[in-house]
């Protein structure tokens, strides 16, 4: 069975970097999944996509609030999915959730919560 755990949480100052790390089990995210991908949710917010990447790694998508502040890369050998992201404001404080899609659904972390605070 699938199962997607996010690192964390973390708690972080303004300007500082943090990484989130999604470990996957019951498939791989080179074979098993069309994409890995990060989302959060601010509080009183919507859900919102924040980066994905391609099964193969060859191409990778962002958010424009994320744009040049965030990376994502999977590691094959350790399974797992990371978001680095650097010059994290206030407003990146959110519930980040780990996803993988594929058929027939996608498959969901519980989500972890990073805050962004002086």
């Amino acid at each position: 069975q699938v199962q997607l755990q996010e690192s964390g949480p973390d708690l972080v100052k303004p300007s500082q970097m943090l990484s989130l790390t999604c470990t996957v089990s019951g498939g791989s995210i080179t074979t098993s999944f069309y994409n890995m991908g990060w989302f959060r949710q601010a509080p009183g917010k919507e859900r919102v996509f924040v980066a994905a990447i391609s099964h193969s790694g060859g191409s990778t998508y962002y958010a424009d609030s994320v744009k040049g502040r965030f990376t994502i890369s999977g590691d094959n050998a350790k399974n797992t999915a990371t978001l680095q992201m650097n010059s994290l404001k206030p407003e990146d404080t959110a519930v980040y959730y780990c996803n993988a899609r594929t058929l027939p659904r996608d498959f969901w972390g519980q989500g972890t919560q990073v805050t962004v605070s002086s």
